[in-house]
């Protein structure tokens, strides 16, 4: 990836550091009691906050049948949505028979495990700490007095104020890179059948064959296009394949003309981040 790197994805999960985060005037010592109390309060919402999913009937999914939706490229790109950027969802028999699955799995379901909550809350917060100490810069996190209380959602009134301007700041540089991805994307001469189809974020890994003809079969539940299989023809060079492609996600991706036909670039986000960048002679993007 040129623009979308994962260093700028990792960058847009830096844009929200003061999201949730308040001001407690007893957060400038480590105080034993105080990390109890904030514990004992934000388990007792994780756990409202479960039970209410828990008791949220699937019947509501069937209603997606028929809805309109847009693709997410179009909003990446800028363009102005029109009509012919929308499209109908229309379920697949595959997809209303999942649904009445989880339909029955629901009408069946155990009572609210209250106790498996609590377990799940606590993996969250060792799972939180460990990862603000990724997130945020050593120099910040020094002036922490308990991690743990942090990663509950309280801090000191004066590191709320510097998580806000870094996060502004972050914010204001992964917009300058997608204005440079945006105009480096629209300065390309990609036909535009390519350009309009070629878009499965949120789209699931399936299958990737490789050889001069490489094909990617995905699953779109949880995309924006019914298209599931992408055939780039004549491959004559792979720049880069990792590993655990499939069963990840596709993210993003950038597509830029070579003398030949195309240089494709995708990121995936899943056992890590993973990276395809290929230059292949063409590319068909069908349903099967």
């Amino acid at each position: 990836m040129k623009y979308l790197t994962k260093e700028w994805y990792e960058l847009c999960q830096r844009t929200g550091l003061h999201f949730g985060m308040r001001a407690h005037k007893s957060a400038y010592e480590h105080d034993e009691a105080l990390y109890l109390q904030l514990y004992k309060k934000k388990e007792k919402e994780f756990i409202s906050q479960r039970r209410e999913v828990y008791d949220v009937d699937p019947r509501f999914m069937l209603e997606q049948d028929g809805a309109q939706i847009v693709a997410l490229d179009k909003f990446l790109n800028g363009d102005q949505i029109g009509e012919e950027d929308t499209m109908d969802y229309h379920m697949s028999s595959e997809e209303r028979d999942r649904i009445q699955q989880l339909i029955a799995a629901y009408d069946a379901r155990p009572p609210f495990d209250k106790m498996k909550c609590k377990e799940e809350f606590s993996e969250i917060q060792e799972w939180a700490y460990k990862e603000a100490f990724h997130k945020l810069p050593g120099e910040l996190s020094s002036r922490i007095a308990d991690m743990r209380v942090f990663v509950l959602g309280y801090c000191t009134r004066e590191v709320l104020r510097e998580l806000k301007q870094m996060s502004k700041e972050n914010e204001k540089h992964m917009m300058l890179v997608l204005d440079e991805y945006r105009q480096a994307q629209q300065a390309e001469n990609i036909p535009e059948h390519i350009r309009s189809q070629f878009g499965f974020h949120d789209c699931t890994v399936t299958e990737l064959t490789s050889g001069k003809q490489m094909v990617m079969r995905l699953d779109t539940r949880g995309g924006f296009t019914n298209n599931n299989k992408v055939t780039f023809d004549a491959v004559d060079k792979i720049i880069r394949q990792d590993e655990h492609i499939v069963g990840s996600y596709w993210i993003y991706n950038e597509l830029y003309r070579t003398d030949c036909g195309y240089e494709v670039h995708i990121l995936f986000s899943g056992e890590g981040m993973s990276e395809l960048i290929i230059h292949c002679a063409d590319i068909v993007v069908e349903q099967e």
